[in-house]
């Protein structure tokens, strides 16, 4: 389950409403065993409340912005290489 952005900016200001939504989503999601995911996380702060809300997945600008499909391919092999390399 994706919770949008829009919810996620709004937990840094005082967003009641926001902070109601993200907990009701993520306790459904943990009710049901599905993934809840967490969109548009900017700032340590919102991965922090996420987190402790229970979302189980994060995305946003806080890890990185959006990447052209061949670049993840790319990011993927150079990490697979060098953990195969660490091993």
């Amino acid at each position: 389950i994706k919770i949008d952005r829009c919810f996620v900016s709004d937990l840094s200001e005082t967003g009641e409403d926001a902070l109601a939504i993200l907990r009701a989503v993520a306790g459904l999601g943990s009710s049901l065993g599905i993934d809840t995911t967490a969109e548009g996380v900017e700032t340590s702060e919102q991965l922090q409340r996420v987190r402790e809300e229970g979302c189980t997945e994060v995305q946003g600008y806080f890890f990185s912005p959006p990447r052209p499909i061949n670049e993840i391919a790319r990011l993927f092999l150079r990490r697979t290489a060098s953990d195969v390399t660490a091993a």
